[in-house]
């Protein structure tokens, strides 16, 4: 069978990999296709569009990037109706991937149409959600978002959360030094992030040494570009030597905690067992935005999956670099307080084989539509 993949950013990409793995020791013989980046390139997808430079946060950064998507999705489109993959398996950015649901449908195409987390999880839309199952099949991550769309009388599956399975938490660490400790720096991976995150980081982590004069900081950067945008903040706030490594994995193999920016590295500290702090900062005008159209109490994923805060959020003016360093110190003292917490969490996000049922709910659904 053939798929192809639509991402549009890091986070969407290390779904569609890992997808794509399981999707392989069910359908041996399958080849992959799509919109993504490096990371999908080296797994061996046949790259249709890259892409880096998509991914934003808010209406007001997504607004000049409009007419390169907006091409983007007619083109691939065209190439899609051409071509005639078994599957179109959309992973997260519903902006995006939705309209080019609409499209393909539009435009004659009857190949399965899978959206692995779909849009809204947390926005509990039903005008959204309509949307999503009026041209796709709906494969949840959360039980959440399941018994919303069953309540309003719109189909969809889970099984659990498909990343989650791939992570193995390590066991629990004792308390370091409390004049040390080792910390991972996670201030994200979109341009926008880097701006508002890079230094408010590395000052953070000047705090903390003045508690921790032996703490070590171990930075995760995305790419070599954000690697030298955070050097050059680490040299501006005098942060001392720190570690760079390329991605959350390497960030926090050796780290008792972590301070990383609201997003999918803080599923990934938690999944892992590394106990961290949680922090964004976006412009004041977004700030305004989201306010008005998200009510719920919490932001990061374990917070909301579990409906109580067991990683501290510190958004927008909260997020200071005392506020940061005074939790990262707190986290530090007492880690297993959050580690009993994400073991939680863990059971949460569903059963141990929920990425190999995921991927068995995307091959039948390609060999129910071209059978």
């Amino acid at each position: 069978m053939r798929y192809f993949f639509s991402t549009g950013e890091a986070s969407g990409e290390l779904a569609a990999v890992v997808l794509a793995r399981a999707i392989r020791e069910l359908d041996p013989g399958a080849s992959f296709e799509g919109i993504g980046a490096q990371r999908m390139r080296d797994a061996g997808f046949a790259l249709w569009r890259d892409n880096t430079g998509w991914a934003s946060f808010g209406p007001f950064a997504a607004i000049p990037r409009i007419p390169k998507l907006a091409l983007a999705a007619v083109s691939t489109v065209s190439r899609i109706t051409r071509t005639s993959p078994d599957a179109v398996v959309l992973i997260d950015f519903g902006a995006f991937n939705v309209r080019l649901a609409q499209r393909l449908r539009r435009a004659g195409y009857r190949g399965a149409i899978v959206d692995v987390f779909p849009p809204g999880a947390w926005l509990d839309s039903v005008r959204t959600a309509r949307a999503v199952t009026g041209v796709a099949f709906a494969l949840s991550a959360f039980e959440h978002q399941y018994e919303f769309y069953r309540a309003n009388g719109l189909p969809a599956a889970y099984f659990g959360h498909p990343l989650a399975p791939g992570y193995a938490m390590r066991q629990p660490r004792p308390a370091p030094s409390p004049d040390a400790g080792a910390v991972a720096i996670l201030p994200g991976s979109r341009p926008a992030e880097l701006r508002h995150h890079a230094d408010l980081v590395m000052r953070a982590f000047v705090e903390l040494k003045r508690a921790r004069p032996h703490v070590r900081g171990i930075v995760g950067a995305p790419n070599e570009r954000a690697q030298r945008d955070l050097r050059r903040a680490a040299q501006r706030a005098r942060a001392g030597d720190l570690r760079f490594e390329q991605g959350t994995a390497a960030a926090i193999a050796d780290a008792d905690a972590a301070l990383v920016a609201s997003g999918t590295a803080v599923l990934e500290c938690a999944l892992s067992g590394v106990p961290s702090v949680a922090f964004y900062v976006v412009s004041r005008a977004l700030a305004r935005y989201v306010r008005r159209v998200y009510s719920r109490r919490f932001y990061t994923i374990p917070n909301l999956v579990l409906d109580r805060e067991i990683v501290p959020e510190l958004m927008q003016e909260r997020a200071t670099p005392h506020a940061l360093a005074a939790a990262v110190d707190a986290v530090l003292a007492d880690p297993q307080r959050q580690y009993g917490e994400l073991r939680r969490l863990r059971e949460a996000l569903g059963p141990a084989d929920a990425l190999e049922r995921c991927a068995a709910f995307i091959v039948a659904a390609a060999r129910g539509a071209a059978a």
